[in-house]
């Protein structure tokens, strides 16, 4: 990627994940078929979150989807797969440059998760099927929902677990992406995060404070797209 659109500090690409866990998982089809994607939560496994690098290099994510999803299928253990996560994005207009000429362009961040996965296929996988989901629960209701006690729905997980697909993805490789008007001069990106704030729409603010928290800018040469 560009140099000047990489994450100021390893942290970010973790707090991403985190922030925004629903994530494209990507795999190549096979010789007959074009490659897989699914839409589906992920969340780094809570047994090794203590020691999870700055960079993800290294730790694992724990994922599940519906057995009958025909995507299911054609996981098989180790083969690599990607799963890209999409933070705050915001399309960028020209008008808030006020200077001519311009070009509009779309500032945005993400985080491509490369890493080996494998699937916990076996009947006797149930139990750890079923601690998957149960620790999806406990991750989201912990940081979006309103900390939910699912102990009365542990016996209906019990029942429905059969028809999900769990699985771990061990990451070996992290690529970031945060193009938050680094391109510009100081004057112009600012320009850009004060519309940003401005504005109504909470992706809009929340680029807007991503953009606030970038190391002092220095004047580089305007991009003329994204």
């Amino acid at each position: 990627m560009p140099g000047p659109y990489r994450e100021p500090d390893a942290s970010w690409a973790v707090d991403l994940v985190r922030s925004f866990p629903l994530a494209v998982l990507m795999t190549n089809g096979s010789n007959n078929d074009v490659p897989f994607a699914t839409h589906l939560p992920l969340i780094l496994d809570p047994e090794t979150t203590e020691h999870t690098p700055a960079d993800l290099t290294g730790t694992t994510l724990l994922g599940h989807m519906n057995r009958a999803n025909p995507h299911w299928p054609s996981l098989q253990d180790g083969m690599r797969v990607l799963a890209v996560f999409t933070g705050a994005h915001a399309y960028v207009s020209p008008t808030v440059y006020a200077k001519t000429p311009a070009a509009p362009t779309w500032n945005f961040t993400s985080v491509h998760v490369h890493g080996v996965l494998s699937r916990l296929d076996a009947e006797a996988a149930a139990e750890r099927t079923l601690g998957v989901v149960q620790s999806t629960v406990r991750a989201f209701e912990t940081r979006f929902g309103d900390n939910w006690d699912m102990s009365g729905s542990v016996d209906y997980f019990r029942q429905i677990v059969s028809a999900v697909g769990a699985f771990r993805i061990e990451v070996d490789r992290v690529d970031s992406m945060f193009k938050l008007s680094q391109e510009q001069n100081p004057e112009t990106s600012d320009r850009v995060r004060r519309a940003f704030a401005q504005s109504a729409c909470t992706r809009h603010r929340d680029v807007a404070e991503l953009m606030s928290r970038l190391p002092q800018a220095v004047g580089a040469e305007e991009s003329t797209g994204a």
